[in-house]
């Protein structure tokens, strides 16, 4: 079977990952909270513990959401001079919000890739059956 027959009738991997959705049967059954991995499957079984999500998607977030806030705050400073109470304000919140927002979506997708591209453990040549 092709991947295009595959992951035909699927959602996208953005939207799949934003709500949460099985990368085997389309289940709404990937998070348990917010962020936070289920066991398995309950629509079909399928083992979440066994991805290795790691700190992947947090590693990833951090040079484009703080470029983004960075930038943000440069021209608010520019444009109005506030003190830096009212920085400290608006940054915070609002880069811990994006930050958890973004962390479910790059967490789910790279479970997704992780499963679609059947990625696994290294091994070496002289390990494999």
């Amino acid at each position: 079977m092709t991947d295009s027959k595959l992951n035909k009738g699927q959602p996208g991997i953005v939207r799949a990952a934003l709500f949460g959705f099985c990368p085997h049967c389309g289940a709404k059954s990937m998070f348990a909270a917010f962020t936070q991995f289920e066991r398995k499957c309950s629509g079909c079984g399928l083992s979440y513990e066994g991805f290795n999500v790691g700190d992947g998607p947090a590693a990833l977030m951090v040079i484009p959401i703080g470029a983004i806030i960075i930038t943000l705050a440069i021209l608010l400073d520019i444009a109005v001079r506030p003190p830096f109470w009212v920085h400290a304000l608006i940054w915070v919140p609002f880069t811990a919000i994006i930050v958890i927002l973004f962390l479910r979506v790059a967490k789910g997708m790279m479970l997704i890739l992780e499963y679609r591209n059947k990625a696994g453990e290294g091994q070496k040549a002289d390990d494999q059956p």
